[in-house]
Order: C-alpha cells, then sequence, then structure tokens
C-alpha cells in the first residue's frame, strides 16, 4: 500500500514516512516549510532543545538535507510526492540542493522562490556586521565583561508566539535568546572580552531588525575612607535652601549655601581619571559641618556614570585627591567594589563610631562630677528624640542608642574633652546638651547644669 502525504497541516494521524502515530519530527518540518519560508536558523530553533550540543543552524540544514533525502528515495520509487517536498525546499527552504535535483530529474524548479525567512526576516543574516559594529562601538571603553541585550519589533515576536501555536511547537528557542548567543559568541570572539550574565561592565543592546547599536554603561564603583582636616566644610553639596541653587543674596548668588563640600573636594580627580559623565558620592553616615573627620577616615563609596576607563592606577589617584583637596580633606583605600558595598556602608546605624567633643560647662566642675560622667554614661542606653536643628529634614522619633564607653578630661575648671564610643547615629551634641529634654540621659542631666559643645571630632568609624 502507497504512503500517503497529508494535505492539511494540523496534527492529526498520518501514514507519512510508514508512521500511523502523531507527527514525527521530520514531518512536522516539512508542514512548517509547506506553510512558510523558513531559513537553517529558524527551522532548527522549533526543535532547539533536541539533539544537545547541535547548533540551531545546523539542525536547519540536517532537516533540510534529510527531507531531500526522503524526495529522492520516494523518487526512486515513482512517487509523486517526491516532487512536492523537493518544491516546498527549493521554494520556501532557501535550499539550492533541491532545485538541481530537480533539474536532474527533468522538472523545472519554482519561478518564485523565497527571499526572506518568514520569523526572522533575515534578522540572523546580519549577525556578523552586527557584531563588529558592536566592538567598534565598544572601542571606545574599557571594560572587562560584557552582556547582550537583544531588540526586537513587537510585531516580529508576536508573529513568531502565533507560529508556536499553530504547530505546537514543544522544543523551541526563543528567537531573542537564539540572537543573543550568536552575537555574543561573536562579540566576544572579535573582543577578547568575557560574557557575565550577573554584572556587566557594559550592555550591549542590539537591534537586528534595525540594525541599532546602543550601549549601556554600568557605573564604576570605587570605595575609600576620607578624612576632613578641617571645620566648615559639609560632606555633601548643600543647595541654597531660598534659590534651590537658582542663586539669591543669601547664598551669596552662588546657588549654595557652603561655598565647597567634601563630595565637591573629592569628585573632579575621579571624573577626570574615569572620562565619566558625572559621579555620585555615598558614605557611611555623616559628620556636622563644623565637625572633623579624623582618624581613619568615613568609609565612602564613589559612583561614576558612564566611565570611559576602568583601569585605574588607584595610588595615583589617590594622590591626586589628596593635592587636589590639599589640607582640607584626605582620602586613602581606594579599591574597587561593586554596587552592593554601597548598601553595606549605608548601614551606618550598626557600626561603632568614636568621639571627642570639647565641652564647656556654665559652673566650674569637679573630678568626682567627671568620674560620675564616665560611670553613669559607659553601657547605657541613650533615648534620643529628633534633634531640634535637624527636624526640618528628619521624622520626629525617638531613638535609642547605645553607649559603650565614656572617658573625661579635665582641661580647664569649667571645661573638659569627653570621649565617646557608641553606637553609629547617636547625635553626641545632644548627648552632652540635653536639647531641652530631647536626650535623655545627658551631661546637663546628669551634672544639673548647662553644657555646651564647643568642638566635636569624629575619631573613628568601627565598620
Amino acid at each position: 500500500m502507497e504512503r500517503a502525504y497529508p494535505s492539511t497541516l494540523d496534527n492529526q494521524k498520518t501514514a507519512f514516512f510508514g508512521r500511523a502515530s502523531s507527527v514525527s519530527v521530520l514531518e512536522k518540518a516539512l508542514q512548517m516549510l509547506e506553510s512558510h519560508p523558513l531559513c537553517d536558523h529558524c527551522l532548527g530553533r522549533q526543535f532547539a532543545f533536541l539533539a544537545y550540543g547541535i547548533e540551531n543552524e545546523e539542525k536547519g540544514k540536517m532537516l533540510k538535507t534529510m527531507l531531500l533525502m526522503e524526495a529522492q528515495a520516494q523518487a526512486f520509487e515513482k512517487k509523486m510526492e517526491s516532487i512536492r517536498i523537493l518544491k516546498t525546499l527549493a521554494t520556501n527552504g532557501f535550499f539550492k540542493l533541491a532545485e538541481e535535483t530537480l533539474r536532474k530529474m527533468g522538472k523545472r524548479p519554482p519561478k518564485k522562490a523565497a527571499k526572506v525567512c518568514f520569523l526572522c526576516e533575515g534578522c540572523f543574516e546580519t549577525v556578523d556586521e552586527l557584531a563588529k559594529r558592536a566592538v567598534e562601538k565598544l572601542g571606545e571603553y574599557e571594560f572587562s565583561t560584557f552582556m547582550v541585550g537583544v531588540e526586537l519589533p513587537v510585531d516580529v515576536e508576536e508573529r513568531e508566539d502565533e507560529f508556536k501555536a499553530r504547530f505546537d511547537v514543544e522544543y523551541g528557542e526563543n528567537m531573542r535568546l537564539e540572537l543573543g548567543k550568536l552575537l555574543s559568541r561573536k562579540i566576544a570572539q572579535h573582543s577578547g572580552k568575557k560574557l557575565d550574565h550577573h554584572r556587566p561592565d557594559i550592555v550591549v543592546l542590539l537591534n537586528p531588525k534595525t540594525g541599532e547599536v546602543r550601549l549601556q554603561i554600568n557605573p564604576l564603583y570605587i570605595a575609600g575612607r576620607y578624612k576632613k582636616l578641617v571645620r566648615g566644610i559639609p560632606q555633601s553639596k548643600w543647595i541654597c535652601t531660598r534659590c534651590r541653587g537658582n542663586g539669591c543674596e543669601k547664598c551669596n548668588w552662588t546657588g549654595k549655601m557652603y561655598p565647597e563640600s567634601v563630595e565637591e573636594l573629592i569628585s573632579p580627580p575621579f571624573l577626570e581619571a574615569t572620562r565619566g559623565v558625572k559621579v555620585s558620592f555615598h558614605a557611611s553616615g555623616r559628620e556636622d559641618v563644623d565637625a572633623r573627620m579624623l582618624g581613619k577616615g568615613r568609609p565612602f563609596v564613589i559612583e561614576i556614570s558612564q566611565p570611559k576607563k576602568r583601569f585605574l592606577d588607584l595610588k595615583k589617584l589617590e594622590e591626586a585627591v589628596n593635592a587636589y583637596a590639599e589640607g582640607k580633606v584626605e582620602v586613602s583605600d581606594l579599591r574597587v567594589v561593586d554596587k552592593s558595598f554601597i548598601g553595606k556602608i549605608k548601614k551606618g546605624e550598626a557600626v561603632q563610631k568614636e568621639y571627642r567633643v570639647i565641652v564647656e560647662f556654665e559652673k566650674e566642675v569637679f573630678d568626682e562630677d567627671l568620674k560620675m560622667l564616665e560611670q553613669k554614661l559607659t553601657g547605657v542606653i541613650v533615648k534620643q528624640r529628633t534633634p531640634l536643628r535637624v527636624l526640618h529634614r528628619r521624622a520626629d522619633l525617638t531613638r535609642e542608642k547605645y553607649i559603650y564607653e565614656v572617658k573625661v578630661k579635665r582641661l580647664s575648671p569649667n571645661k573638659a574633652e569627653i570621649r565617646v564610643r557608641c553606637q553609629g547615629g547617636l547625635y553626641v551634641k545632644e548627648l552632652v546638651s540635653g536639647d531641652e529634654g530631647r536626650t535623655t540621659p545627658s551631661v546637663s542631666e546628669i551634672l544639673g547644669q548647662k553644657a555646651k559643645p564647643i568642638k566635636l571630632d569624629v575619631l573613628n568609624v568601627i565598620m
């Protein structure tokens, strides 16, 4: 009994290729080609998860070759279905061997062969050129790792979804994924750089349909510690509260409350060294404008947007920053980190800090008074309601902070040096003054007289 080739494209049982069960891989491939022109990549992709280790393009060629062999076998048996298969391969399979076989059989090849793949519309033909253009654009930047993102028009993806649903594709691979793999491989080959799907230096965004190449340059993060050697400098740029940065009489038309800041003194050399677009400054807490930051310094991270240079001599950069901010700010221990490090240093509440504050008392204090201060402020929990001086920018809450140790040294009859090692986030000035009863216990409360902080220094931030 002769085998009959099905004329419909549904998944009904067929006797084609001698099978009486469900549609085989080869049958389904032929059904797809009968309906639409498909390049080797797009035909092979529909069976991507079969025959691991073989590229989709190679699978597509293999399927077309197997169909050619089947057609030739049927031709030897004088079956007309062979001509139909060969014409399908010649018309929709971009398969020159099918045309040659028809000619050898004395048959005329179809005049109207398809010119472009129904699914990708020639996107896979652009991979080599697109990868070369991407590498050329990447040449402007220093980087170690990259990742590829593929952008496709909505209608292309919708067409593929409909195609998969129509042919009940079970083992197929997404076109975007296949293009991404091929482009990644080519870019890695031409650039010598490493593919990284987690934390790439650069994301290459490619549109095979339009040929557009865009680069998403991920930030560079450099951590270190800074010391503020003088008073009267805020940590970050302080915009004028009256004019909001536009310039007015109050800010002497500068738009700022202070002419410079730690951030502004540190940032320019980083920007120059990396040739980035802008910088963002992140630090583990902040000291008051009139307080110095001494000791080992305060941990910080500089985030540089769109850096062109990543391979830096950090020692040389450190020297450049310290020369730029000479006598005012000093940085040390520079190192490249990832974004997660910002979260670590922001958890300043969990770290310990050491302060030195010079206190002036309303009346003379005696040695026993100072001894009492040490005893009553060491190993205690201080309750602090948001200080009046920062109430305009912080929620009015009561916070509890732990003091590990307090040491007091007399300087004069009504002055003393107090050293405090405490939990991060404690307001030391208010610990001295009491802030009208909003901080308890306090130096003023314990001694029963007014105590005023004169000079404050941060001595250490213990991460």
